[in-house]
């Protein structure tokens, strides 16, 4: 039983406790009568005792006279103020008591401000002058401030964060919104509702460019840009088996069973053709009319005739095998590749009939300003999930060259990746292994989960728990039932030994007592206490420090408070402005709070 459910059973000093109380209200009753028989004493009169009580003792033998209306008067007036005060007092006690949760009680044996030193504003500032950041605000990413002391707690622009929240206990409020709002470099977030969009995108207008990537009009957003996955591919064919096992991975997570045969093959048919396609110059759909053309040897002919005949003898020898055969390997790759067939996921990545449409450039996304792209796709209908995927994964990967390549072995200014329902939208089966290395490059990501199983569904087990092992910032917003994860969490939260007192009386003497003292372990935080967690507080664990309860802090008590509420109102639906193109904003606009405009 934890230290917020633990009975403590009889209290041994209850008696004790009595007595003081009862002696404590007549002491303060002698104080007032003896304070107004000072104040309403005149020149005349007998000066009171100096001791309160004794004051009281000479009134009823009689040794003392009491002053007369005068203090009769000041006993009502220091008897109101008096109870005023204490009426005041117990008020404060019980608002502030309203104000704490049961799960606050085990505050005491957790994390305190001294112990976070790291992670609080003065901490995260001194990593960042390491940094070499001095001059990036805010000093890293929100995280809450801590339940006693109001301290606000941060993870560093080094830290990677995954979170695991529960539906509807404010993820997006308390974590997501705020720190995309705030993010001083470029921001790339996945989603697969509207909402994070509507409440941030005008303070990233005011930022730079912004993008919004919605084939399947989750936010009804035209395609008024595109991007061409092409352009990742180039003339490298490493470059086009990334991608094609990108796309694959949506259909077949990284730990399902796939066929020894025909699946590999169709991955390299698309690797090849992806290959081919892009150094032609053909649009990316030019690959899926070919799969449907088994016995087409085009793309053979683009690839031999570039200089790249190991590729062009592997489509070859698919096109001439057996009917059966081939069959197999190109309906397999047609498969992967059926998300080009919906006209909304095509406009997204191909010029269509609008050449002069901008075309998103992700090496200049991620090197030049503050730009924002959003990245949406439905859960359920998975059909734009694979160029989320690969979408979110170039700008990753372009990401951690650029910071390789650049002093220090960084990024000059931090990029945030917020990779919100990352399991359903982003399954990028690479990502367990490449965590954390994505930090020393000034590259920060939140994924964010809605249980440990959603996680282990997308990365298998092994991989789950090697995402979450990279992270230095582990945070449960609770609303999850997983007991497993829960027992997990409530081990790390540390053991305590209360003191249980157990009182016995003699029989012929109620007054004499034994109190017998004992302990036992029991966690700081059990499975019902996570389980029951409520909404606006958080379970932190810090890597190399004690594990944390922290208040989370929702984007409507922040300081862009004002204008995430204008963005809301003129972006959500029936508000008051349309849908932007990614160049409606200058770039060189600097950045505005409402909240600081008189």
């Amino acid at each position: 039983m934890s230290a917020t459910t633990k009975r403590r059973g009889p209290n041994p000093y209850a008696e004790m406790q009595a007595l003081a109380a009862i002696f404590g209200f007549v002491f303060l009753v002698c104080v007032v009568i003896w304070a107004a028989a000072w104040i309403g004493t005149t020149d005349g009169d007998e000066s009171p005792p100096g001791f309160p009580p004794a004051l009281i003792v000479e009134l009823v033998i009689g040794t003392y006279t009491w002053p007369g209306a005068g203090a009769t008067a000041a006993v009502v007036v220091l008897s109101v103020l008096v109870a005023a005060a204490v009426i005041g007092i117990v008020v404060a006690v019980a608002l502030r008591k309203r104000r704490e949760v049961d799960v606050d009680r085990a505050v005491k044996y957790l994390a305190q401000p001294r112990d976070l030193r790291r992670a609080t504003t003065k901490g995260v500032a001194e990593i960042a002058t390491r940094l070499d950041l001095d001059g990036i605000d805010p000093p890293g990413v929100l995280i809450g401030k801590t339940v006693r002391g109001e301290t606000k707690l941060w993870g560093s622009w080094e830290d990677m964060h995954v979170d695991i929240w529960g539906p509807r206990t404010g993820k997006t409020a308390t974590r997501a919104i705020p720190n995309i709002v705030a993010a001083p470099g470029p921001a790339v977030v996945t989603s697969n509702k509207r909402d994070v969009v509507d409440a941030t995108r005008l303070s990233r207008m005011r930022r730079g460019r912004v993008w919004v990537f919605d084939p399947q009009a989750q936010a009804g957003e035209p395609a008024s840009w595109y991007w061409d996955p092409l352009t990742y591919v180039g003339d490298s064919i490493v470059r086009a088996v990334k991608m094609t096992g990108r796309f694959s991975s949506i259909n077949r997570p990284d730990h399902a069973r796939s066929d020894a045969y025909f699946e590999p093959a169709a991955e390299d048919l698309i690797a090849n053709m992806l290959l081919a396609a892009s150094i032609e110059g053909l649009p990316i759909t030019q690959v899926y009319t070919w799969l449907t053309r088994p016995t087409d040897d085009t793309p053979e002919r683009i690839l031999r005739a570039r200089g790249h005949d190991m590729s062009a003898d592997a489509v070859d020898n698919v096109i001439i095998s057996p009917d059966r055969q081939r069959a197999g390997v190109y309906g397999t790759a047609a498969q992967i590749m059926s998300f080009l067939i919906a006209p909304g996921v095509t406009e997204w990545v191909t010029p269509g009939s609008n050449p002069n449409r901008p075309q998103f450039d992700y090496l200049s996304f991620v090197k030049e300003g503050a730009d924002t792209l959003y990245l949406l796709s439905e859960e359920t209908n998975k059909m734009a999930a694979p160029l989320v995927l690969a979408l979110t994964a170039a700008l990753a990967e372009a990401a951690e060259n650029f910071g390789i390549a650049s002093p220090g072995g960084r990024v000059d200014v931090p990029i945030l990746f917020v990779l919100d329902e990352a399991a359903n939208v982003c399954p990028w089966k690479a990502l367990p292994d490449k965590y954390s290395h994505f930090g020393s490059r000034g590259i920060v990501m939140m994924t964010i989960l809605q249980s440990w199983a959603q996680g282990a569904a997308a990365w298998g087990d092994t991989g789950m728990a090697k995402l979450w092992g990279a992270a230095n910032v582990r945070v449960y917003g609770g609303g999850v039932l997983d007991t497993k994860f829960l027992g997990d969490l409530s081990s790390s939260s540390g053991i305590f030994e209360p003191e249980v007192k157990s009182t016995s009386h003699k029989v012929h003497d109620l007054w004499e007592k034994n109190v017998t003292n004992s302990s036992r372990s029991e966690p700081v935080l059990d499975v019902p206490d996570l389980a029951s967690m409520p909404r606006g507080r958080a379970f932190v664990q810090y890597s190399g420090m004690k594990p944390a309860l922290v208040r989370t802090i929702p984007w409507w008590e922040g300081p862009y408070a004002d204008e995430i509420r204008a963005s809301l109102a003129r972006f959500e639906p029936g508000g008051t402005g349309g849908p932007l193109g990614p160049l409606d904003v200058d770039p060189t606009d600097p950045p505005v709070r409402l909240d600081k405009v008189a």
